[in-house]
């Protein structure tokens, strides 16, 4: 029996291969998001185009999510789109009327057989109502055909009725601010421990805190540990000629009675080597702290996003900026 090419099936019919969601699917691999905070946007795409390669994956970002920016992707050509809000928003210089309103990844090549993602960051506004169903429309262009991922369900109707459904993100409840948490371990009083997020591969990632020695004898912070990394160690940045230089703080990093160090990006900080994953903007990581006097402490470390210069939203809110 002769086989007659899908794609040539689709021609005949007077189909288009848009209309097929059987054969790929563009999915959210994060499903909520919360007002006032930053979302982490991974679009996942599971298939190509009936054997073909996908070459351009483009994101429509919602309304409501504001200041969004891309993930740079290796062998990928990233280009936005700008444009008018339907209304003004806050944001932390201000208000902001326009921003980023799609994402485009093209020019390199996903194999049929395989999955990759493509990750882009928003705050999300605090207009949406707990509950609230967002719909991301995604576009993939393959060698040969492509998906349009934009319905969204009417009243009463459910997604997996359609037969190209728009990946959505559903608004959970805000949760509440607090102050940043401190961690007593004999006269020491250590806040806000938190993570960088790290892209695809990498090997190593910055950890930051804030440790205070109330106390009248010095203290050393000697070491720190995570699951996610076979090593840590506590490391100094500094500028000579120009040049910036990352080097082992030998003997670890002294905090002396009465003193307050703040271990931060472009300072002292602690090195994560070695990982066997990265930690994901938005997670808590829990881990340890070593000191010579007080010991080996238990944290938890909140990640930021990538490149952020503050913790995360629930302990600073410029993480996202």
């Amino acid at each position: 029996m002769h086989r007659i090419p899908r794609a040539e099936l689709c021609a005949a019919l007077g189909l288009t291969l848009f209309t097929s969601a059987a054969l790929a699917h563009a999915t959210l691999d994060r499903k909520e998001a919360a007002p006032k905070a930053t979302y982490r946007g991974v679009v996942q795409i599971n298939h190509g185009c009936d054997g073909s390669p996908t070459n351009r994956v483009s994101v429509t970002i919602p309304e409501g999510f504001v200041g969004a920016k891309p993930m740079p992707k290796p062998g990928w050509q990233v280009t936005t789109a700008r444009g008018a809000y339907a209304r003004p928003y806050p944001s932390f210089h201000g208000t902001v009327s326009e921003g980023v309103t799609a994402i485009t990844w093209s020019g390199g090549t996903l194999p049929d057989d395989a999955v990759d993602e493509f990750t882009f960051f928003a705050r999300v506004a605090d207009t949406f109502a707990p509950g609230t169903a967002v719909y991301v429309p995604v576009e993939q262009d393959c060698a040969s055909g492509g998906y349009r991922w934009s319905e969204i369900p009417a009243a009463g109707q459910s997604a997996q009725d359609l037969k190209s459904p728009a990946p959505m993100v559903r608004i959970v409840a805000a949760q509440a601010s607090a102050a940043p948490s401190v961690v007593k371990a004999g006269d020491l009083a250590i806040e806000t421990p938190w993570l960088r997020a790290t892209p695809m591969g990498a090997t190593v990632a910055g950890g930051y805190v804030r440790i205070t020695n109330t106390g009248t004898a010095p203290d050393t912070l000697t070491g720190a540990s995570i699951p996610l990394a076979r090593r840590a160690a506590v490391h100094s940045m500094t500028m000579e000629g120009g040049v910036m230089k990352m080097a082992p703080v030998e003997g670890g990093l002294t905090i002396k009675p009465g003193e307050t160090v703040t271990l931060k990006p472009g300072g002292f900080h602690l090195m994560f080597e070695d990982l066997t994953a990265g930690p994901r903007a938005g997670e808590t990581v829990t881990g340890t702290l070593t000191f010579a006097r007080a010991g080996t402490v238990p944290v938890a470390f909140s990640v930021a996003p990538i490149g952020a210069q503050a913790p995360s939203p629930a302990a600073g809110e410029h993480a996202h900026h």
